[in-house]
């Protein structure tokens, strides 16, 4: 499998399909690269090249007691584009990887990115506080530690549910795609997917949006289960400086795979500008 190696020795693997001008996926908390399969068939076929990486802690990248943390992630990616020698790239994140994306951002400039998008991001900050009184109690996430330590393997089988809007009324469930969320779940590292939690939830990025100084397309659904719309990415867009909000009606979160013609759609559109 191929992999780069980070400065304290974690392995990172990656996907790397297609040639062309360089789009770089970051994934979502608890999957894998194989989250954005869908998106990189596409945009390969389309002349693109697609890469994916699984964030560490989670897929078949190294299990590391530490570093399971924003700003490791961000350089994780920063090593991944520099062993790659990635110029001109495409930066897309789902929920945390949207994240990644913008710590990444933050941390390491826009010399190498051309574009950036976030897709039912987490950023600016998912918890509640007194600046941010809109976001989720920490007695949310509590709750999402209790689940994944009492019974892991349950609790992402539940969570597949709110994730992909299966429980709305008018929904079509694809029990196969609840499997393909929990077979990924299931590869992450335990002490990883713990971390990650806090991560998501407790990572501050406003700061580090209001570096984006290149084209950004911010996409969410109106019907987001897992990150509310109304404190993620209405304020994003309100702080990335030209940012491009698309709201997708009815959208879940998992909209990548329910709703994948309609992003992929966006996604290439944006790309072309």
């Amino acid at each position: 499998m191929p992999t780069i190696t980070t400065r304290d020795g974690t392995a990172i693997y990656y996907k790397d399909w297609g040639s062309g001008q360089p789009i770089v996926f970051s994934h979502g908390w608890p999957l894998s690269a194989d989250a954005w399969d869908d998106q990189m068939v596409f945009l390969a076929s389309h002349g693109y090249r697609c890469i994916a990486h699984d964030r560490r802690g989670h897929g078949r990248s190294g299990q590391s007691w530490e570093g399971n943390e924003m700003d490791t992630y961000a350089d994780d990616l920063a090593t991944l584009v520099e062993a790659l020698d990635l110029k001109n790239a495409i930066h897309v994140g789902h929920s945390t990887g949207g994240g990644e994306v913008a710590r990444y951002i933050g941390r390491h400039g826009t010399k190498r990115v051309a574009k950036a998008a976030l897709i039912g991001a987490v950023p600016p900050l998912m918890l509640k506080t007194a600046a941010n009184p809109g976001g989720l109690p920490l007695e949310v996430f509590d709750g999402i530690r209790a689940g994944v330590l009492a019974d892991r393997s349950q609790f992402f089988k539940d969570l597949s549910i709110p994730f992909y809007g299966y429980n709305r009324p008018d929904a079509k469930v694809s029990e196969g795609v609840r499997d393909s969320f929990w077979m990924q779940g299931m590869q992450a590292g335990f002490k990883g997917v713990i971390d990650c939690i806090k991560a998501f939830s407790e990572t501050d990025f406003n700061e580090d949006l209001k570096k984006f100084d290149v084209p950004t397309l911010i996409l969410h659904g109106d019907d987001d289960q897992i990150v509310p719309i109304a404190d993620s990415a209405l304020l994003s867009a309100k702080l990335v400086k030209g940012a491009r909000l698309v709201v997708v009606k009815g959208a879940p979160h998992g909209l990548c795979t329910t709703m994948k013609d309609r992003v992929n759609a966006e996604l290439l559109a944006f790309i072309k500008e």
